[in-house]
């Protein structure tokens, strides 16, 4: 009979440890997440094709707002097919010239985006997968001339 009382205290010490630990690493509630603020630049204002910084970093699990900015005289593209098939996005709001007022959200999954001159937006996303994806470009005669970033989720 104390060989089974113990068994069963044994058994039960481990089912609430588990149980512990399993709750600390638990993510919570993603609808009630504080968004992290990431900023992207396409080109500058001297003109020249980058993309600043040249790499991002996302950690998956973590609600993102990506401002992506286009402070050119030039349109430009942000799209890399590896990153947007490792993302939850949430929407997209196209900012007005002040950067407060929305103009318009978009709902769906997202490509590719081309932002016109002085223009900015805001991606909204959660990275569901990790990975490094060195296909962050505009078009392919920017990436030639020196338009490439790095995009990491851990």
């Amino acid at each position: 009979m104390k060989q089974i009382r113990n068994c069963l205290v044994q058994g039960l010490f481990a089912a609430t440890l588990v149980t512990t630990c399993g709750l600390l690493h638990a993510a919570g509630d993603l609808t009630q997440q504080e968004p992290r603020r990431v900023s992207v630049e396409l080109s500058n204002t001297a003109g020249d094709k980058v993309f600043t910084p040249g790499q991002l970093n996302f950690e998956t699990g973590t609600l993102t707002i990506l401002t992506i900015q286009n402070n050119s005289e030039k349109s430009y593209y942000f799209g890399s097919n590896g990153f947007a098939d490792s993302v939850y996005t949430r929407k997209l709001v196209v900012l007005a010239a002040d950067k407060k007022q929305p103009l318009a959200e978009i709902y769906g999954p997202v490509r590719r985006i081309e932002l016109y001159p002085g223009q900015t937006l805001e991606w909204w996303f959660v990275p569901i997968r990790t990975g490094t994806f060195d296909d962050l470009m505009s078009r392919k005669s920017e990436a030639a001339a020196g338009m490439k970033g790095v995009i990491e989720i851990k």
